[in-house]
């Protein structure tokens, strides 16, 4: 269920509560932290617990002018303590008895959602939703030295088999694997990929205005507006697939060509 579909909870609506299980949204700030996994938040006119032992707690990023942002933190449940006391917190789930008194708890078939931000609260559901589509990256911080080590690997085994013509097609694949890393960034192939990241990175803007039309968090959120967002990200992403893997390709039958001239390999 759409979290936008969630009632916010008040003290009205808490004091009305008969029946356990029902779905609420509550915002408010960190007050305290007890036991070690009970959080208490305070909203406007009410305050309530929330077991957040072994629940995923999230931390939303800001989102820079372009709408740019990375994916939201996790951050462990024995960790929030460290966050600062007034943080803000969104939560979301099933109200239910727990310790003789109405909580948010979570359950198999509704994971209870906790996130904690630093935004205007009228940002907050549009700023879930846009960091819930993260940019396809290539690159991050072990990519380095899992480069180096895979290559390293690699052409220690073409060495050590290259003079064996038995072993001839290992070589050949070695050679080959060394390459594979980097293939999306090698010329000629280059190019293919600027486009494939370009591509991608307008498919996701296209594939978040499509989660605010289905949300109806825009002006015009009619069914043929979804269905234009929805095909022309799918476009977008199959346009950008189609360059990355003739990127590949290029540099495939390029690096071929050299160990060609090189007698590695033979037509």
């Amino acid at each position: 269920m759409c979290l936008t579909s969630f009632p916010f909870l008040d003290y009205r609506l808490y004091h009305q509560i008969k029946d356990e299980g029902k779905l609420f949204r509550f915002t408010g700030e960190i007050e305290s932290i007890i036991d070690g996994h009970t959080l208490w938040v305070k909203g406007k006119d009410l305050t309530i617990p929330i077991n957040i032992k072994k629940i995923k707690c999230f931390l939303l990023p800001v989102h820079d002018e372009e709408g740019e942002s990375e994916a939201p933190q996790y951050i462990r449940w024995d960790r929030v303590s460290l966050l600062q006391e007034g943080a803000k917190v969104f939560i979301g789930g099933i109200i239910k008895m727990y310790n003789n008194r109405l909580s948010f708890v979570t359950t198999k078939e509704e994971p209870l959602m906790v996130i904690f931000y630093n935004c205007p609260d009228t940002e907050l559901t549009n700023g879930i939703i846009r960091t819930a589509r993260t940019r396809n990256e290539y690159w991050n911080s072990l990519t380095p030295a899992s480069l180096v080590i895979g290559a390293l690997s690699l052409i220690f085994i073409a060495a050590t088999f290259l003079d064996r013509p038995a072993f001839r097609l290992t070589v050949i694949a070695s050679f080959t694997a060394v390459f594979i890393p980097i293939l999306p960034v090698l010329p000629p192939g280059f190019l293919f990929t600027v486009l494939y990241r370009r591509l991608t990175w307008d498919a996701r803007k296209l594939r978040i205005k499509w989660d605010f039309a289905r949300f109806g968090l825009l002006d015009d959120s009619s069914v043929s507006l979804v269905k234009h967002y929805a095909i022309r990200s799918y476009v977008f992403e199959a346009l950008a697939w189609f360059f990355m893997l003739l990127g590949v390709s290029i540099n495939l039958i390029f690096i071929f060509l050299i160990l060609f001239l090189f007698n590695i390999v033979s037509f």
